[in-house]
């Protein structure tokens, strides 16, 4: 169906404006398409001015900021909720008792998309970025930068506003959260080509601490599939499938280890866990027909992500990484490993606001490796020094800790000057947080941002 008669003059609340871009792109291309757009979110007009300054040129929106109200979910012919919209909302069960379509923008997409294009969804608790980037980069190299395109979790990208771009035969390439994959399961769609990284404790404030449904979710990324699809996914995965997933696979089924990936190509990449993921990148390539000599080129140019151990410089003999993205403890785990050699070397700055999430591990990972703890205030930095201090962790007192290593702070600024002053020659400054950044900071990204900022500053 043509997307511009399907959108014309159709009725649509849409659910979470936000600030990182993807629901304004959503919102410009629905009101440049002609809809009846009603714009609801809970946070206020002084909260939303950034977003919606971008968006005052068009007339055909009504907002409803600082509440949501059932009327907005009747009598229209959809409703498009953003990313984390509560699983019992009040609003959404409104809008289905109306019978009203609930759709989100991903997977809106897929159903719209053109016959031909080949979607390629990615998901997984740690990795799904990095692999969806990297795939990315490799179908470019071997397809041509004009055919393949980026959507689903991406920063600042909306995936709706792709319908004006992509042709049969393009690629598009998605990450996808489990919220996202909330979509896909209620249009009981899944991408043709599906990759699985990992399955890990995540989000359980928003699930209520029920790892089945967060499961559940995921699984989308598969569970609606014909025969002639592919699941590729790295061990843990498979693992974590083969447990939870009573009903089966439909499609194909590869598993996909870090030997897929040829020991002699070179990467840019730090941690055991990211030759998996390469290996899950180059293996998702070649069954969409990219050849290894060219996606071998690729691979060897791509330098990382922004926020996952990005490297940001090194002075005075000090490196300082960029791990935003570690927003949970088993992440802070996977950063530790990966620079073990550091091991004692460590000035780690994290904490935060906790997901309903257990540091038992992480503290005992803490004290074998780091040096120096700065801790943002929050809910999970009161875990985390509750269990530091605990006997049944660590056997020791909390005298016995050391407290002039161990120290919370309301803002990166002071955080970042205290790290610095643990800090000697050979040593790494570590923003590596393992929690949420609600509280002190807007986002994740800006918690990221605002540690970059403070680096290039030295």
């Amino acid at each position: 169906m043509n997307y511009k008669t399907f959108f014309k003059n159709k009725k649509i609340t849409i659910v979470g404006l936000g600030l990182l871009g993807r629901g304004i792109g959503v919102v410009k291309f629905l009101a440049k398409n002609g809809a009846d757009l009603i714009v609801t979110d809970l946070k206020t007009k002084e909260q939303l001015s950034s977003s919606l300054k971008k968006l005052a040129v068009f007339k055909n929106i009504k907002y409803v900021l600082g509440e949501h109200r059932l009327e907005d979910f009747r009598n229209r012919d959809m409703v498009i909720k953003a990313a984390g919209v509560p699983l019992d909302s009040p609003f959404i069960a409104e809008a289905k008792k109306n019978k009203i379509p609930i759709e989100m923008d991903a997977s809106l997409f897929a159903k719209l998309a053109p016959t031909g294009v080949k979607i390629i969804g990615v998901t997984g608790t740690r990795g799904k970025s990095m692999v969806t980037h990297l795939l990315y980069e490799i179908l470019k190299e071997n397809f041509g930068s004009s055919k393949v395109h980026l959507g689903g979790n991406v920063r600042g990208i909306a995936t709706l506003p792709l319908l004006k771009k992509v042709k049969p035969g393009d690629f598009v390439v998605m990450e996808l959260d489990s919220w996202q994959l909330q979509g896909f399961g209620e249009s009981r769609l899944s991408p043709p080509v599906s990759l699985f990284t990992t399955f890990l404790s995540d989000h359980q404030n928003y699930y209520k601490n029920s790892m089945e449904q967060y499961f559940a979710d995921k699984a989308n990324i598969y569970r609606w599939q014909t025969k002639d699809g592919i699941l590729l996914a790295r061990p843990q995965a498979v693992k974590i499938i083969k447990e939870k997933d009573k009903a089966g696979i439909k499609g194909r089924f590869k598993v996909v280890k870090k030997s897929d990936l040829p020991a002699n190509w070179k990467h840019n990449l730090l941690g055991e866990h990211n030759l998996e993921n390469i290996a899950l990148a180059l293996s998702a390539a070649r069954e969409l027909g990219a050849l290894d000599k060219v996606s071998k080129k690729a691979i060897a140019a791509f330098p990382g992500l922004p926020g996952r151990l990005e490297f940001i410089k090194e002075k005075g003999g000090i490196k300082y990484y960029n791990d935003t993205n570690a927003t949970t403890p088993d992440a802070v785990l996977v950063a530790l490993a990966a620079l073990k050699k550091y091991k004692g070397k460590i000035i780690l700055l994290g904490g935060g606001a906790d997901k309903n999430l257990d540091y038992a591990t992480y503290a005992k990972a803490v004290r074998q490796n780091v040096k120096a703890l700065a801790l943002f205030r929050g809910t999970a930095t009161d875990k985390i020094l509750e269990v530091l201090w605990s006997r049944s962790v660590l056997g020791r007192s909390r005298t016995d800790l050391g407290q002039n290593k161990v120290e919370v702070f309301d803002n990166i600024r002071e955080a970042f000057a205290w790290a610095k002053a643990q800090a000697k020659r050979g040593d790494i400054i570590l923003l590596s947080p393992g929690a949420a950044s609600f509280g002190v900071f807007k986002n994740e990204y800006d918690r990221g941002d605002q540690f970059n900022k403070l680096v290039k500053r030295i």
